[in-house]
């Protein structure tokens, strides 16, 4: 059973809420995650696109859907005064990481969620990200000094190219079994087309 790909951008406010619920679903559809971040300016390249925080209306309206869907599910979701921050550096480190141990590397993913949606992480800087180390029993000088490793930067950044060459140009994006659901609204969706084999 191949894995559910699971591509979003770290200031993402919709990849926040489809990774509280990623993990849960496709352990129902006895799948696992394969956790992909990109830098999503890397698609806006291709398809012309803004984030939906420097588009006028579209801005004010994600605000208030966010706001509506945490209420609903309970969660603390509290984006920075900046939000978007460009998660360069979480991003890197995620790949860094999970060099040394997939399953530590989705723990942080989920640790740089969590903190970045709740005001108290800057993912755009490395000395920030780096101190989220010893959560994943890592040292943050050597966490940081991955993060500075241009092999890992040419990695990272051939990774959102490759990314966008499969057709992923959102986040959350998700492929199962080579169908794409784009958007955390498709997840139930991607969920009934796993069971049922697709139509």
């Amino acid at each position: 059973m191949s894995p559910i790909e699971f591509w979003f951008d770290f200031s993402s406010g919709y990849a926040f809420f489809a990774a509280q619920r990623i993990e849960a679903l496709a352990a129902e559809l006895g799948r696992t995650v394969l956790w992909r971040p990109y830098m999503l300016g890397a698609a806006f390249s291709v398809t012309g696109a803004r984030g939906l925080s420097s588009t006028p209306l579209k801005r004010d309206y994600a605000q208030r859907d966010w706001a509506r869907i945490a209420r609903h599910r309970g969660l603390t979701f509290r984006p920075p005064a900046d939000h978007p921050h460009v998660a360069l550096a979480a991003t890197r480190a995620f790949y860094w990481i999970e060099a040394q141990s997939p399953d530590a590397a989705t723990a942080f993913a989920q640790r740089v969620f969590d903190l970045y949606f709740s005001d108290r992480l800057d993912t755009a800087s490395p000395e920030a990200v780096s101190r989220l180390g010893p959560e994943v029993g890592l040292k943050p000088e050597a966490l940081l000094a991955g993060i500075a490793d241009p092999a890992l930067k040419e990695t990272v950044r051939k990774i959102g190219e490759d990314a966008v060459a499969r057709g992923i140009f959102g986040s959350p994006f998700f492929l199962v079994d080579d169908e794409p659901f784009w958007g955390w609204d498709r997840m139930e969706m991607m969920a009934e087309w796993v069971r049922t084999g697709g139509w």
